[in-house]
């Protein structure tokens, strides 16, 4: 019994249960996260279009910030569902944010999203409370993404949004203290809500489906809790969600290892802004330009360029022309271009001007994608043709940001505060940065928004 399997583990959970490997995990992906969601509401149109002119005329009394609004010294302050709709989107809008790389799935989105909303509006709410209930999300969200992977993803769902409401639920859930049964019903409300599919990859929809999972399990658990029923056996019946969404499902054998392996553990963090499956390229690309210019050649003298490739990888990025910066984060032609023009692959190269720019068009005009399937998902082959007949290569077996090749503290914290320094300034940044990288001793993190 699946659904009932999830829900008690997730009741008997406590903070003495977690490891310090988890804790640093957990820890790490909740102040990636907000960094993600501060510079991704700051310089993105998605979050502000679904706060400043679609939803403030609606929302209730203010109780939760949305972290990147405004830029002023309290942000601005929303209604529950609005805050975790907006945050989510903001999270994810970017391409930014951390990812499970098994299943592909961006862990901390609709789980954080939701529950800084509630412990804001519900609050207060101690570090380790709030710690215990991010890593039960996650772990219910991940554990439930291998169980029916790779085939939900391969038919076209866009897993993260798909578990990401159940996740949302059994976090918000566990923070506000659900019992076994009423976790149950708050999976099966969750889950009915499945949102997300891979056709919107590329636009605003795709973020929205981050948001609107958040919003959608945290409403399953407030729902839940005020007495509102739904199947006890939500996952795992015939008609619920592991066989309506995936021809292949084994929940029991994943839900086994609940507590004994830490799918957090497994998280990783994103140097590049865009489509994990386009990272190895980019790593390629930018080692090759560093090189090139070692040598006293210029990036102008390439003839062509040649990747060898996964066949996954134009399946999910083989724009070739793409006309927003949007379409540019699943475009592995774009993404080689800004590899070698700027030696560099942040927010800053996936841009509506970048992508439209004279020189990037060019460039990607030279990128021809070989595909073969003896090459992994994680790596890639890079060729530089040069006008004098000579050439460089570069394999990429383990990407930056991989498992095996994971960013450093210094790296994290850099990443945090570029996106962050940019949309609030450096001095703002520096105290955001202490807050949110500091949840886990917190007192009450329903202060989170009015510290920094």
């Amino acid at each position: 019994m699946a659904t009932l399997q999830l829900a008690s583990w997730v009741s008997n959970l406590t903070y003495t249960s977690l490891t310090p490997a988890v804790l640093t995990a957990a820890n790490n992906s909740l102040f990636n996260w907000a960094g993600c969601a501060i510079g991704g509401f700051a310089f993105q149109p998605a979050p502000q279009i679904a706060l400043n002119t679609t939803l403030s005329p609606f929302s209730g009394p203010p109780t939760s910030s949305i972290f990147g609004a405004n830029g002023s010294i309290t942000g601005s302050v929303a209604d529950a569902q609005v805050a975790a709709l907006v945050n989510g989107i903001a999270s994810h809008v970017d391409d930014y944010d951390d990812t499970h790389l098994e299943t592909i799935i961006h862990p901390a989105g609709p789980v954080a999203s939701a529950l800084f909303a509630v412990a804001e509006a519900y609050g207060p709410v101690s570090g380790h409370d709030f710690i215990t209930a991010f890593v039960a999300g996650v772990e219910a969200e991940c554990k439930l993404g291998l169980s029916v992977s790779p085939e939900h993803y391969d038919v076209g769902w866009h897993i993260t949004s798909t578990v990401g409401s159940i996740g949302a639920a059994v976090g918000v859930g566990k923070l506000l203290g659900l019992n076994t049964t009423h976790l149950q019903h708050a999976i099966g409300i969750a889950s009915t809500q499945v949102v997300g599919m891979q056709v919107f990859f590329g636009s605003d929809t795709k973020s929205f489906h981050i948001g609107r999972a958040a919003q959608g399990g945290m409403l399953a658990a407030l729902l839940a809790r005020n007495g509102y029923t739904s199947s006890l056996e939500a996952l795992e019946s015939k008609y619920g969600w592991l066989h309506v969404v995936s021809t292949r499902e084994n929940a029991t054998a994943y839900f086994d290892q609940l507590g004994h392996i830490w799918e957090i553990e497994k998280n990783t963090f994103k140097p590049f802004p865009c489509g994990i499956v386009m990272h190895p390229v980019i790593d390629g690309a930018i080692q090759l330009s560093d090189e090139t210019t070692t040598q006293g050649k210029s990036i102008q003298d390439i003839k062509s360029v040649q990747l060898r490739v996964n066949p996954e990888v134009l399946v999910l990025t083989g724009k070739t022309d793409p006309q927003t910066g949007l379409e540019g984060k699943f475009s592995i032609y774009h993404a080689a271009a800004v590899g070698l023009l700027y030696s560099e692959a942040t927010p800053s190269q996936f841009t509506d001007e970048v992508v439209k720019n004279a020189t990037v068009v060019d460039m990607r005009k030279k990128v021809n994608v070989a595909e073969d399937a003896n090459v992994s998902k994680a790596e890639a082959y890079v060729t530089l043709m040069f006008n004098d007949g000579t050439s460089s290569e570069k394999h990429i077996e383990h990407a930056k940001g991989s498992v095996e090749n994971p960013l450093t503290d210094e790296d994290l914290k850099k990443k945090f505060m570029e996106q962050v320094s940019l949309a609030i300034g450096d001095a703002r940044a520096e105290r955001a940065y202490t807050a949110f990288s500091g949840v886990q001793e917190m007192n009450d993190v329903a202060r989170i928004g009015r510290m920094y």
